[in-house]
């Protein structure tokens, strides 16, 4: 009886941890949509460059054009340098996972990258993205790859 006692006891233990577990992913889940959202918003509002350095850990890393930009310096120089006049961006998350620590996460999903000529034609470019996520020490998320 005393065994049957312990087993019960120790399976709803289990079954409670795993259960607040789950909804401590769940609810970092939600805060890295809400972020990359607010990020996709804010982008389209202030331009990437503000866009990409606001929303960079401080050792983000970049891939662009077959290199490597690390730092959010180095991304703020790369699209400074970049002609984003008459430019979009945007996409949306089709996917996202936490760690079950509730300190990282990633997205994928899709973007559209849009440019206007002088004669008014658009040009899209279309692709899947990935994007790392961190939890920083004032609960904010902010990317560290992209």
């Amino acid at each position: 009886m005393k065994m049957s006692v312990l087993f019960i006891s120790a399976s709803f233990f289990l079954f409670a941890c795993n259960s607040n577990k789950q909804e401590f992913i769940e609810k970092s889940k939600k805060e890295i949509v809400a972020t990359e959202r607010e990020f996709a918003e804010f982008c389209k509002k202030e331009g990437m460059e503000a866009a990409f350095v606001k929303y960079a850990d401080d050792s983000a890393v970049i891939h662009r054009n077959d290199k490597i930009l690390k730092g959010k310096e180095a991304i703020g120089i790369f699209y400074k340098g970049r002609p984003l006049k008459n430019t979009t961006l945007d996409w949306w998350p089709d996917f996202v996972d936490a760690s079950s620590s509730g300190d990282l996460g990633y997205t994928y999903g899709h973007y559209v990258y849009a440019s206007k000529d002088s004669t008014g034609k658009i040009t899209e470019n279309k692709g899947i993205f990935h994007t790392v996520w961190k939890k920083q020490h004032n609960g904010t998320w902010r990317f560290v790859w992209d």
